[in-house]
């Protein structure tokens, strides 16, 4: 996909945020608006004759959410990369979108530079959590180790956890904290232990729900 512009289909229902996001887009030499959508309806019927490399999907709209799109269109195409358009306030869906198959979110107020990392991290595979979210994210672990005697997470489990919700690797998340990557695969271990938690999706879910 290096030499190949990342083909993007946005779902929002307000026009004039769409047609902002799209012209943003379509300056770049990297993204191309291949599709838009007004609703998860709207997309359900667009997006198999585009296939996008990536979807900007809103959360809230008329007739079907971004929830049920997502859910809906992972079950034909579990491939499919979705990157969720969200807004402060809207934290209470973060659960649910993640359960449905979400690759990461980015704040509707984001600029476009975060917005073209938000995008392109996601092609690539990994998952993107917006800075704003990843704080609100170890907020809620932070909250969760006063109020939960048993879960006790140190600074650094919950600074590796801010990794693993990104979607790196042991060995990336070892070399940004300049450790082994066996110190990593000790961390992750400790983090399921202490969560309860089978991997490393069901970890990210703990820290947001």
């Amino acid at each position: 996909m290096a030499d190949e512009k990342i083909k993007v289909f946005i779902v929002d229902d307000h026009d004039m945020f769409r047609q902002g996001v799209k012209t943003l887009l379509n300056t770049t030499n990297r993204i191309e608006v291949v599709g838009e959508a007004i609703n998860g309806i709207d997309f359900l019927e667009k997006y198999v004759h585009i296939n996008p490399d990536v979807v900007l999907m809103d959360i809230a709209m008329p007739e079907m959410d971004g929830i049920e799109a997502t859910a809906l269109a992972r079950e034909k195409n579990p491939e499919l990369k979705i990157l969720a358009l969200t807004m402060f306030g809207e934290e209470k869906y973060y659960y649910q979108m993640i359960q449905k198959g979400i690759k990461g979110f980015v704040l509707k107020s984001s600029g476009i530079s975060e917005l073209l990392k938000a995008i392109e991290t996601v092609a690539e595979g990994n998952n993107y959590f917006s800075n704003e979210l990843l704080v609100k994210l170890i907020q809620n672990v932070s909250e969760k180790n006063k109020s939960e005697e048993t879960t006790i997470l140190t600074p650094r489990e919950i600074e590796v956890l801010k990794w693993i919700a990104m979607g790196y690797s042991n060995e990336e998340i070892a070399e940004k904290l300049h450790v082994s990557p066996a110190t990593i695969r000790t961390h992750r271990t400790n983090l399921l232990h202490k969560t309860g938690c089978k991997n490393s999706a069901s970890l990210v879910m703990w820290a947001i729900k």
